[in-house]
């Protein structure tokens, strides 16, 4: 009886990685910024952005904008890098935009001139906005790295997307026709 026990146990245990993305991406949060304006991005300083001086929503009006939320030591994020700057370079031209926010896990990741040399090193060209406060985390009411925003022509948040995602992967499939049918709009 306690082996089937701890069978039963060890099942669970190996079944709550796969079960808690699906509890917690039903609660409040990202998923209920769907239809919604995306919110303002929160650092006007140029200091607060590499690659870009600072945006606004408002200069993005008439684009697709994918936002990536991100941290340069989360390997789901920088595994990530090869089909974020693929898809970039493919859709740029039809007006697809992306933005990085970069919001740091880790105290050595809040340092602007360590996340300058990671963008660098993962060879992101767009616009990285600085999220050392958290502000535009908790805007969006994001919980995850990496996690992806589309953002429509009209500035509103079309859709959601969490977690590493490489191309061709049924994600990131689903994204590129998502930016496709909106850059169609």
């Amino acid at each position: 009886m306690q082996t089937i026990r701890r069978g039963i146990l060890f099942s669970l245990l190996l079944a709550l990685p796969l079960a808690f993305p699906l509890v917690t991406l039903s609660q409040p949060g990202a998923t209920a910024m769907i239809d919604r304006p995306a919110p303002e991005f929160t650092q006007t300083a140029p200091a607060g952005w590499i690659n870009s001086a600072p945006l606004t929503l408002a200069s993005l009006r008439g684009r697709v904008v994918l936002l990536d939320v991100w941290t340069f030591a989360c390997w789901n994020c920088y595994r990530s890098f090869p089909w974020l700057n693929d898809l970039e370079a493919r859709l740029r031209d039809r007006g697809l935009q992306v933005v990085g926010i970069h919001s740091p896990e880790f105290d050595h990741e809040r340092d602007p001139a360590a996340v300058r040399a990671k963008v660098r090193e993962f060879g992101l060209d767009h616009p990285v906005m600085l999220d050392n406060d958290f502000r535009y985390w908790k805007a969006l009411g994001n919980r995850y790295w990496p996690a992806y925003y589309l953002i429509d022509k009209q500035g509103r948040i079309r859709a959601h997307f969490v977690g590493e995602t490489h191309r061709g992967d049924a994600r990131a499939r689903e994204i590129e026709a998502r930016i496709v049918a909106l850059l169609a709009e």
